[in-house]
């Protein structure tokens, strides 16, 4: 049984996922790429910036996979590898079915690895993700949730057409410390 406390979303997701683009793949977590989380999302600036646990060492990568496929098969949301060639991850992706407001809407989610970071991905997988929330899943709008000062994450909104919305900040717990929350919104142009 879940212990997720967002709505229950209508939409459901497809068996699989795999989504292509200029220069970026995103494909399914394998377990074979439980080590190679460690190295991406043991580092500061995803500490700093993300609800994932820190120190993120192989227990939290096991469980970071569990999470993900019991999310997924309760059709609460689909994380995705960020590749370059769906191979190595260089990141995650994530969509979150139902905002806290609105259970008809996504939310998007991402970290990159450090190694990574600088080229383009972020705003890759966003709009891979964005265009798959719209076309396959069928949500009428997607959001991000950015911390007022997470500079990159701003611009990475803005370069993918995510507009600030006037929905007051939420706060949320990450490790036992209160974080705000922006919201960003897209929706799909007619």
């Amino acid at each position: 049984m879940s212990t997720d406390s967002r709505p229950r979303s209508a939409h459901r997701l497809p068996a699989a996922v795999a989504l292509t683009g200029p220069g970026i793949q995103l494909r399914e977590w394998t377990d074979a790429d439980l080590p190679l989380l460690v190295d991406l999302f043991d580092e500061v600036e995803t500490a700093r910036w993300t609800p994932l646990p820190s120190p993120f060492d192989a227990d939290a990568a096991r469980e970071f996979l569990a999470k993900a496929r019991l999310a997924r098969a309760e059709h609460r949301a689909v994380q995705l590898a960020v590749t370059l060639d769906g191979d190595e991850p260089c990141g995650v992706v994530m969509l979150f079915l139902g905002l806290d407001e609105r259970p008809d809407q996504a939310e998007l989610a991402y970290a990159i690895g450090a190694a990574h970071r600088g080229r383009g991905l972020a705003a890759k997988a966003v709009r891979l993700m964005t265009d798959f929330a719209y076309r396959v899943v069928g949500v009428p709008a997607v959001g991000l949730r950015i911390p007022p000062d997470n500079v990159a994450s701003i611009g990475v909104a803005r370069a993918t057409g995510f507009v600030r919305g006037d929905a007051p900040p939420i706060v949320r717990d990450r490790r036992g410390s209160a974080f705000t929350l922006d919201l960003w919104l897209h929706r799909p142009v007619p």
